[in-house]
């Protein structure tokens, strides 16, 4: 029998389908683990509703900790309360810098569209802050596409949510 820490060491394996570099730790999506003598229970919780790669990640994480020799596991979805951004790891984040795109900044209640002020999004290619907002929806929906005015490349922005 596996325990909570190994379970969790697992998890930390098993990849986002949009964003191969994070983990399903790393974005935050798992809630909790418990095991049982009948087997595992793992929570978690769908970046937004209807979000399409939550039966995939449900699927890998079974696989995953089948392939660990854990034969009975439980995914549970919890909706509430809802995912946030402020539930992503820091190494999450420095992991999508990394691949190019730009992780949320700030915390997931983000006002600047109330005072008329855009958003200050920090380029992962170069680092300036000389960008601006291209489209509200980029790759996948909880992503915007920014554009940056200093090295003019395009680059996708993790909403915070």
């Amino acid at each position: 029998m596996l325990t909570e820490n190994q379970i969790w060491q697992y998890l930390e394996e098993v990849t986002d389908p949009e964003i191969p570099v994070l983990t399903v730790v790393d974005m935050g999506v798992v809630r909790q683990v418990e095991v049982s003598a009948e087997g595992a229970t793992v929570q978690i919780t769908p970046t937004y509703s209807g979000c399409p790669a939550m039966n995939e990640i449900e699927q890998n994480i079974r696989q995953k900790l089948k392939e660990e020799g854990l034969e009975k596991v439980k995914v549970e979805t919890v909706l509430s309360p809802p995912w946030t951004t402020d539930w992503m790891t820091e190494k999450g984040k420095e992991k999508l810098r990394a691949y190019g795109i730009a992780p949320p900044e700030g915390s997931s209640a983000d006002k600047s569209v109330l005072f008329g002020k855009p958003k200050s999004v920090q380029c992962p290619n170069c680092g300036s802050k000389k960008t601006e907002l291209v489209s509200q929806f980029g790759s996948t929906a909880c992503k915007a596409l920014y554009k940056c005015t200093s090295c003019l490349e395009p680059f996708d922005y993790f909403k915070c949510i």
